[in-house]
């Protein structure tokens, strides 16, 4: 099954962007995935196309309006695919919501503009809210591609390595252990020994715990909730 792309923009030129290039753009090449542009002003009203009004009860900015972005949607065969607004309001997203989209059939994803969409169209479609993180950027755009990245490299034959995706950051609950290579010895630091052993076993610990410790130090959150998982998965099982 393809995972089809819809994303509705001012700027419509900004795609596929990164998506067009490595492993995400030979995926597209090869039919794995598609990717197509709605431009909003196509909808826009009067010689300038406008899509935008002034806030209602004042302030800075301008909103999108609701009626401009229905069209918009409307124009758009969903397949099932959910509807999707990058917004700094919405949930943050993690991995788990990344393969949770991942295994769909795509996105229909807008990227807001200004000082963002008129509330009721957001609610008249049900419309998702997603961010990325907790800053403001100029538009969605830059967003709906990360959001894409992020799911479409989870495809089936896109990353070539499944057993590398297993042991990504945040795929087990903890930050990626380190990584070395070749030169073995570089500008007087050597590559740790342990990883030139051969011995499996100990590479497997030494990762593990420098896992650990990696995240206990710059994601004090994610090692409680991993520890927390870790107890709670080892506790007997209820029997009665």
């Amino acid at each position: 099954m393809r995972f089809d792309l819809t994303f509705l923009t001012l700027f419509p030129d900004a795609f596929p962007g990164m998506l067009d290039v490595s492993i995400i753009g030979r995926a597209k090449e090869q039919g794995i995935w598609s990717c197509e542009t709605i431009d909003l002003r196509a909808f826009g009203e009067g010689k300038h196309r406008q899509v935008d009004d002034t806030p209602a009860g004042g302030g800075a900015g301008m909103v999108i309006r609701p009626d401009i972005m229905a069209q918009a949607i409307d124009s758009v065969d969903l397949k099932d695919r959910p509807l999707i607004y990058m917004s700094p309001r919405g949930k943050t997203l993690d991995q788990q919501k990344v393969r949770e989209l991942a295994d769909g059939p795509g996105m229909v994803i807008l990227c807001g503009r200004f000082e963002g969409l008129d509330q009721r169209v957001i609610d008249e479609y049900d419309i998702e809210e997603i961010s990325i993180g907790d800053f403001i950027l100029a538009g969605g755009e830059v967003a709906a591609q990360v959001m894409s990245e992020a799911c479409i490299r989870l495809l089936p034959e896109v990353a070539g390595n499944e057993e590398s995706l297993e042991q990504e950051s945040f795929e087990t609950g903890l930050l990626e252990h380190p990584h070395y290579t070749k030169p073995r010895n570089w500008k007087n630091r050597p590559t740790p020994e342990v990883l030139l052993s051969g011995d499996h076993k100990k590479i497997d610990k030494w990762r593990l715990d420098q896992s650990l410790a990696l995240t206990k130090a710059r994601r004090p959150d994610l090692y409680a909730s991993f520890k927390l998982n870790a107890a709670t998965n080892a506790r007997p099982k209820d029997k009665s």
